[in-house]
């Protein structure tokens, strides 16, 4: 089959090759037969190091497809169903998922760096946080997979593995957005527009986007923000406030500068809810004095901060009822012999969400 490569970590550009085998099926496990897969910001830090995963890898995180093939003594999903990818999926018996927290669950990361590929030279590439969707079949544990309904679009579906869920279940979960609200948003990329959309069905009277790409300032627009101003404009619009600041302001790039940003936007007694996967060695700064006189609330939000099948439910219910738009997100649709300009266009900003087709 054909599956995209990242040979060495700092390499920009993917390998297409077409001598891959997907490996490691057997008890537990499940095939899948992908059909698209969606490039987020985190595929591009795994390959720069930002975010850890050793190489070889193949990267993809989002994606849809139809279960081929089950295991010994897999239960809950069958072959035929249509089913999106879990890159963390909750073990359900540690202390976080027992606490209802299986967005906390780290047990799935142990699998980093696990081969579940084989190429013909005897390589065997891992699959980029136990998933790898660039390609056109994977083989993952059974808990990997969450079954959507039948007439989703696989390219619809792809998104809510990991970007939508994230966004939305931001606002949905962890900041609980009051209706009437004043909301930011920094960052308009997918992870972005989908904390606008989350907010906005949530009931915020107002939704100001924060991005330096027009492009992308003017597209989030059309998901629900009220106001589009650049970085530089950000403490003018939070000044503007009646309070002063934002009730809740959302950072979704990933950097210590748009942490304190966003801190800085906010009201005293408002949230700053963290979304953007970031360096560990970048470090966010707070002073002792302000974080107590100023009693703002920092919410970092992994994963859509909830189990991640609730959410991920929650999505599908809110697009069937209209409310979510997936549909719109897709801006590019590329076939995986051309992924690295999938790369391109996030790289530019040019892509809010470029879809791989692997049918």
């Amino acid at each position: 089959m054909r599956a995209a490569i990242l040979h060495e970590t700092g390499q920009e550009k993917l390998e297409v090759r077409d001598d891959v085998e997907a490996i490691g099926f057997g008890p537990g496990k499940v095939r899948v037969r992908l059909r698209a897969a969606s490039l987020c910001h985190s595929d591009l830090s795994a390959m720069s190091g930002v975010l850890p995963q050793p190489a070889p890898f193949v990267p993809g995180h989002e994606g849809a497809g139809d279960v081929v093939e089950v295991g010994e003594g897999v239960t809950g999903v069958a072959v035929g169903d249509r089913v999106v990818l879990c890159w963390m999926p909750p073990c359900g018996t540690c202390a976080h998922c027992r606490r209802g927290r299986g967005h906390l669950c780290v047990t799935s990361l142990r699998r980093l760096g696990a081969p579940g590929f084989a190429l013909a030279d005897g390589t065997e590439p891992a699959g980029f946080y136990g998933t790898g969707t660039f390609a056109e079949e994977v083989v993952v544990t059974a808990d990997s997979v969450i079954p959507v309904p039948a007439d989703m679009p696989y390219e619809q579906a792809a998104l809510i593995g990991c970007g939508v869920t994230t966004g939305l279940g931001a606002a949905v979960n962890t900041a609980r957005v009051e209706p009437g609200s004043s909301v930011a948003v920094i960052g308009a990329g997918g992870v972005g527009v989908a904390a606008v959309q989350g907010a906005r069905i949530c009931g915020a009277a107002s939704i100001t986007v924060v991005d330096p790409v027009e492009s992308r300032r003017e597209r989030a627009l059309a998901f629900g923000a009220t106001v589009a101003v650049a970085p530089e404009d950000l403490k003018a619009a939070a000044r503007a406030q009646e309070a002063g600041g934002f009730d809740y302001v959302f950072e979704a790039v990933g950097r210590a500068a748009t942490v304190r940003a966003a801190y800085d936007a906010a009201r005293r007694g408002g949230a700053v809810v963290v979304i953007g996967a970031g360096a560990r060695e970048d470090l966010a700064q707070f002073s002792m004095g302000e974080l107590f006189f100023n009693e703002k609330r920092l919410l970092p939000s992994l994963y859509g901060g909830d189990d991640v099948r609730r959410t991920t439910a929650r999505a599908v219910d809110l697009w069937r009822a209209g409310r979510l738009d997936l549909a719109g997100m897709i801006t590019h649709r590329v076939g995986l012999a051309e992924v690295n300009e999938a790369i391109r266009q996030m790289r530019t900003g040019e892509a809010l969400r470029t879809v791989v087709t692997l049918d």
